[in-house]
């Protein structure tokens, strides 16, 4: 594992090198509860697959990055997003990348394609929000209840250097009253590379109406929606996020 220092927090990251050198380099961008740790081997299957270059991060209060000093505001996406994300690049030389995030990753994803004004080679998102639902605040509501009374914290702790911080940045902003209004549906028309969005039908943190919002207002969009699968698809369904990602890049490429 390697650092980099970011906005002056230590930030760990991992590259995975690939044979096309000159791919744009797929940068993964993890969910709410997160870390490179946690995406286990699916960027290597990825690489592999593609023959693009990777690069995994823990954002700031994550895995093995500085811990937050303070509480999370309810722009904490955008802040990394448009703050954070743009340096982290510029620090490791990666230009024109390929992001790929994963549910709050997906959502910093969008508002990056839409609001940073960089330029990007492509965006998958796996189960984004571009708003806030019922269904993801009731279970947002059940993970702070099974961090409480089931050994969920002491999973969590493997991969997190602070997992009380991790968890609570992540488990209260969403839960509080405030964060019910936020929304990045503005930055969605904005999006000038193409966009693979992918979601499971049986997501038990958002429903089908996040695609389809990303669907009615990103010019360049494709939906993959997966049967059996939950908010993971990579984990669920790896095999076919891995297929349409390679037939994604192959559409890049050309």
């Amino acid at each position: 594992m390697e650092f980099v220092t970011v906005q002056n927090r230590r930030i760990e990251y991992r590259r995975i090198p690939a044979p096309k050198r000159t791919a744009p380099v797929i940068v993964f961008l993890h969910e709410g509860l997160g870390s490179v740790a946690l995406w286990r081997d699916f960027p290597q299957k990825v690489v592999e697959a593609t023959g693009y270059p990777a690069l995994v991060y823990s954002r700031y209060g994550y895995g093995w990055s500085d811990p937050l000093a303070a509480p999370r505001r309810v722009e904490f996406m955008h802040e990394e997003a448009l703050q954070a994300l743009p340096e982290l690049l510029d620090k490791l030389g990666i230009e024109r990348p390929i992001l790929f995030g994963h549910s709050d990753g997906a959502s910093i994803a969008l508002i990056h394609a839409g609001g940073a004004q960089r330029p990007l080679a492509g965006v998958v998102v796996m189960a984004p929000h571009v708003m806030v639902e019922d269904i993801t605040i009731r279970s947002i509501e059940a993970a702070r209840e099974a961090y409480a009374t089931t050994d969920l914290r002491e999973k969590l702790a493997r991969y997190h250097a602070d997992v009380d911080s991790a968890f609570r940045g992540w488990n209260d902003i969403w839960l509080d009253p405030a964060f019910r209004e936020w929304n990045i549906e503005e930055y969605l028309p904005r999006i000038r590379c193409p966009v693979l969005a992918i979601q499971g039908e049986d997501d038990e943190y958002g429903t089908m109406e996040q695609l389809e919002r990303i669907r009615r207002a990103v010019p360049d969009v494709e939906l993959l929606k997966l049967a059996d699968c939950r908010h993971s698809p990579h984990r669920d369904q790896p095999q076919a996020v891995i297929d349409a990602l390679v037939r994604f890049v192959a559409r890049i490429a050309s």
